[in-house]
């Protein structure tokens, strides 16, 4: 089996950015620059409008020496097969694992990526990359067949993170949020990453790259509570494979 290659995005945006802005430069030094044929999953979409959405992608990336296709449901399995590299948009994480399911691309994916294809994804792109889809921020507005992802990564990842607590709010905080998810399933690390960060892995090595230090969530063996470690710009990660 060769080497997975994979590319996965906290966000499209950051800040203030334009749309795909901060994710240019890492996908730039993860492809290349040789021209390069890619098969868009937009299946994240709620709006279903499949191709107004790789027009977006492809508007933000068009410095970039790539020709991007749109994968639709009706021929989703063949431009999968054909392109070189596959590309999964952001948008509701249970809407795209649950098209994922329904047209049978599951295993696709992941034996193209194993054999190794490159992947990138942001946001719900990215949270299919790890074992489940159980460390999401979005709503369950559909529900997949399983909340079993691509399992690329032996840990799950929550994008878009930020822990604030706002006065006055009494709902849970992301970090109470996750602390649940590791009370549940002490054994699965969740990686946090802040918008306009990016994990990379490639010849069997996974790095963070950030402006913005990411958090490592993990149940402290032998211990009745979780702990927490802070990733900062080009740490090995690769311990957690």
């Amino acid at each position: 089996m060769l080497s997975k290659r994979i590319l996965a995005l906290s966000s499209s945006t950051s800040g203030n950015s334009a749309y795909l802005e901060p994710a240019i430069p890492f996908i730039k030094n993860f492809l290349g620059s040789k021209s390069t044929n890619i098969g868009f999953i937009p299946f994240a979409s709620v709006d279903k409008n499949y191709e107004k959405y790789t027009c977006k992608v492809k508007e933000a990336l068009k410095s970039l020496p790539y020709n991007i296709e749109t994968v639709f449901s009706k021929n989703a399995k063949s431009i999968i097969d054909k392109n070189d590299v596959i590309m999964v948009g952001g948008g509701n994480t249970f809407k795209l694992l649950h098209d994922i399911y329904q047209l049978n691309l599951l295993n696709t994916i992941r034996e193209k990526v194993n054999a190794g294809t490159p992947y990138i994804g942001w946001s719900a792109g990215s949270n299919i990359t790890a074992q489940t889809i159980g460390t999401t921020n979005d709503m369950p507005i559909v529900e997949p067949k399983s909340f079993s992802a691509l399992k690329f990564f032996p840990f799950q990842i929550n994008p878009h993170y930020i822990n604030k607590k706002i006065k006055g709010f009494n709902g849970e905080t992301r970090d109470q949020r996750l602390e649940e998810f590791i009370k549940i399933n002490p054994g699965i690390p969740i990686v946090c990453l802040p918008e306009g960060t990016a994990l990379k892995m490639e010849n069997n090595v996974l790095k963070y790259s950030g402006k913005e230090s990411a958090t490592l969530f993990y149940f402290k063996k032998g211990k009745e509570y979780f702990s927490r470690k802070v990733i900062h710009h080009k740490s090995d990660l690769s311990y957690l494979l």
